[in-house]
């Protein structure tokens, strides 16, 4: 076998801070997989490093409670920056944590963020040139679910 050669350690860069406001849960009920339950986007903002963007209303989280410990989260949804581009948003993330505050996060009550495990793999595409790089890249974040938004801290992956 070749030696291999010496491969670098991923790093994090900050990328963004993102508010996203939601509606109200839409609960499609217990299935095969777990409780189906879809989350309305209706706002929120996006503040980077010299650039923001407001998150557009009409995208959705789908939700999956796959145990009472266990949440997988696949969020879709729209960026338009302050320049005018549009960058479309899929966030896949998984929130776990004890039994007793998942429950109070599915009925939207507030539990401390510090309790919850929150980590998300968020990408990005876009039509607009200057921005593509975002679509040829690896990001990670981690966040918190509030009774009305999910506040979340993406990093670029290096």
């Amino acid at each position: 076998m070749p030696d291999l050669p010496t491969l670098a350690e991923p790093r994090l860069k900050f990328f963004a801070d993102l508010r996203v406001e939601v509606g109200a849960p839409q609960q499609v009920g217990q299935t095969v997989h777990g409780l189906r339950r879809l989350i309305p986007i209706t706002g929120g903002t996006a503040t980077g490093d010299g650039w923001s963007a407001r998150v557009l209303p009409g995208g959705a989280d789908f939700q999956l409670i796959v145990n009472d410990r266990l949440s997988e989260l696949d969020a879709r949804y729209v960026l338009e920056t302050d320049a005018g581009d549009f960058i479309y948003v899929q966030n896949r993330a998984v929130r776990s944590g004890p039994p007793e505050l998942i429950a109070r996060l599915v009925r939207g009550e507030p539990v401390d963020p510090a309790q919850i495990y929150f980590r998300c793999s968020p990408s990005f595409e876009t039509a607009a040139p200057a921005l593509s790089w975002m679509g040829e890249r690896m990001f990670v974040g981690t966040g918190a679910r509030y009774p009305d938004a999910v506040v979340m801290r993406f990093f670029e992956l290096l």
